[in-house]
């Protein structure tokens, strides 16, 4: 620690001029309050470390692709007309499991070159119902942070035939070349 060092003229004359402003609090008009004389206040000056700036940390759970599915592909899941290739039921699993067995799935569907998967989440849950949905709420994350995330062209929600509000339409990319 360096030694205290008094206060130049010019910092006197600040100190002098920035107490002349302080006003006494109500009922304390008598009182002075205790202040350090300008020879006891100490400034300690550190040297500037200039810290190198590390790199940006990549991101742990990378956005999903952006949407690839043109006005036809919209059109005809609304309508009901796109029958999915495969499904994944994810009722009566807890997160950990029902993560697993969609990236399993996703894992099969890619293998096997499917283009329509069908995820069954259940319903969104009522406002009052704590604790219930976490599946579906957390559904965009996985999708987000899988290993599959460049093979998934959208995702939307089922039409009423297909578990409407309960269930997802993942449309996967074809496989590229021979």
């Amino acid at each position: 620690m360096r030694p205290a060092r008094g206060l130049s003229a010019e910092e006197r004359a600040l100190w002098a001029r920035v107490a002349a402003t302080v006003t006494p609090l109500a009922g304390r008009e008598g009182e002075t309050p205790p202040m350090a004389p300008p020879e006891a206040v100490t400034i300690q000056r550190r040297p500037v470390q200039r810290l190198p700036v590390p790199p940006k940390a990549p991101r742990l759970i990378e956005q999903p692709p952006a949407d690839t599915l043109d006005g036809g592909w919209d059109r005809r899941l609304r309508r009901g007309a796109v029958l999915p290739d495969r499904t994944i039921d994810l009722h009566g699993h807890t997160l950990t499991t029902a993560h697993a067995a969609l990236e399993h799935a996703l894992a099969r569907a890619v293998a096997d070159d499917v283009r329509v998967l069908l995820v069954v989440t259940g319903k969104p849950p009522k406002a009052d119902a704590k604790g219930r949905g976490l599946i579906r709420a957390s559904i965009g994350d996985w999708l987000g942070g899988s290993g599959y995330r460049d093979r998934i062209a959208a995702v939307r929600h089922a039409h009423p035939r297909h578990g409407g509000t309960g269930a997802l339409y993942v449309i996967l990319r074809r496989k590229r070349g021979g």
